[in-house]
Formats: structure tokens, C-alpha cells, sequence
């Protein structure tokens, strides 16, 4: 998916992908998806997608709900708190490492 947001060029394809957080199954009413990825020049973005019953749905017509799909930029503390969030994952937890190892301490 490529998206252009305020000048910049978002692209699925050409990005990293760094983590994803996957509910339901995909094509489902209830399949959400959320997906962290870093462009070459280190910018955040995450992907979004989302069948009929979730955030990401929206009306057609006759009143009917479809899913949809969506890009965002993101900050890097927003990068982090996803990843922070989903780090009883080893895959979120050794993207937070590599990404924010400065900011991750033993206790």
C-alpha cells in the first residue's frame, strides 16, 4: 500500500517491516491488523486493517459496513509504546531492543 501523507511517501513494500499484532482471521468481520513499519530514511508509520465489526470500518452504500485500510504516521514514542505493549511477544521485544535499547533497562 502506498500512501503520500503531507508530502511524504508512505510504501508497505519498500518500508521495513518491524512488528505485527494481528486479531481475528484475516477476511473475518472481526480481523484487525496493525503493522509498525520504518522507512529507509527512519521514519514510523503503521498500516492498518480491519474488517466490518472493528475501528476500521466504514458505511457504503445502502448503509452497509465494509472494512478498510489506512496508513499513519507515527512518532518514535509511538513506535515505542506499541511495541512496549505487545512485548510479552519475542518478536515486539526484540524490535524494542534493536530500536530503543537505549531506552530499555533491567529492573
Amino acid at each position: 500500500m502506498i500512501k503520500v501523507i503531507d508530502g511524504k511517501r508512505y510504501n508497505t513494500d519498500k518500508a521495513e517491516e518491524v512488528y505485527g499484532y494481528y486479531t481475528g482471521q484475516y477476511g473475518d468481520f472481526d480481523y484487525r491488523e496493525r503493522t509498525l513499519y520504518r522507512t529507509k530514511a527512519g521514519a514510523w508509520f503503521m498500516y492498518h486493517a480491519g474488517g466490518a465489526l472493528t475501528d476500521m470500518a466504514v458505511v457504503t452504500s445502502g448503509n452497509d459496513r465494509t472494512g478498510s485500510t489506512a496508513i499513519e504516521p507515527v512518532s518514535d514514542d509511538q513506535a515505542y509504546a506499541f511495541l512496549e505493549q505487545h512485548s510479552d511477544d519475542e518478536a515486539a521485544l526484540a524490535a524494542l531492543e534493536r530500536y530503543f535499547g537505549d531506552r530499555v533497562q533491567d529492573a
